[in-house]
């Protein structure tokens, strides 16, 4: 049985295309609707979708200024939000593009350190099919990885082994 948290939680997965063979408005325009958001916490130790992320609005950034220089939030704790796009291939499903971008929040003097180039630059990549996880922590990458198989284990099994290697090193 799915929980509701789930249901209201749950990844974008595969939209129709509303600018299938018309050429009309909205040709060439990027789309994110197969993109979701996951934010992985390591201090909780946690992973959960959150689509306000979309928005620079999820419940991890909200009630904080944003600063550019990750020195000026030293005593920051640290977050990732996870964008994974979702396709489909001839087997369903598969998480295509998963890339983590790093903040970090101090909510004792309210400010936060966000890159928005990186975001910006990753979500790029994700919808590029790009895995890119690398420069995340070892536990982070474990949150992640079992998130992503719990929320849909044939979703993961259809995943690019790039995926599957990068995320249990």
């Amino acid at each position: 049985m799915v929980s509701e948290e789930k249901k209201k939680n749950s990844f974008t997965i595969i939209k129709d295309d509303s600018t299938d063979g018309h050429g009309g408005y909205g040709t060439g325009v990027i789309s994110l609707e197969n993109m979701s958001s996951v934010i992985v916490d390591p201090n909780e130790q946690t992973a959960y979708v959150d689509m306000d992320a979309m928005h620079g609005r999820s419940k991890v950034e909200k009630r904080v200024k944003w600063i550019h220089e990750k020195d000026q939030v030293p005593n920051g704790k640290l977050y990732w939000i996870v964008w994974v796009n979702v396709e489909r291939n001839e087997n369903g499903p598969f998480y295509s593009g998963v890339a983590g971008s790093e903040i970090r929040v101090d909510r004792e003097i309210k400010r936060a350190y966000k890159s928005m180039p990186e975001h910006v630059n990753h979500m790029s990549k994700v919808l590029k099919g790009r895995i890119v996880v690398d420069h995340m922590d070892d536990l982070s990458k474990k949150l992640l990885k079992d998130f992503l198989v719990e929320f849909n284990g044939e979703m993961w099994n259809n995943s690019k082994d790039e995926l599957k290697d990068a995320l249990s090193k």
